[in-house]
């Protein structure tokens, strides 16, 4: 499923990864690297398959890790109310 931030969250690309702003709590959410890379696949319409599998291809992780990684990201990222 596609992943879409509130209306009250800003982001900002860094060297880094990317800074979520949370502007109903006034709350900085810093995504590393590999957090950018699953946004980013599921914002551009992307299942959460298909962000384990760029993780995998990009980080040369275990598929299984991935997998449990973007389920706890997008988890997060909903119990937080930051996403959709």
């Amino acid at each position: 499923m596609a992943l879409r931030f509130g209306a009250n969250v800003s982001t900002a690309e860094t060297d880094y990864g990317t800074v979520l702003l949370d502007e109903r709590a006034g709350e900085y959410w810093e995504l590393n690297p590999t957090g950018t890379l699953v946004v980013r696949t599921l914002m551009a319409g992307g299942d959460e398959a298909a962000a384990a599998e760029a993780l995998v291809a990009e980080f040369d992780i275990d598929r299984a890790r991935a997998e449990e990684d973007v389920a706890a990201l997008v988890a997060e990222l909903r119990t937080s109310g930051l996403a959709e």
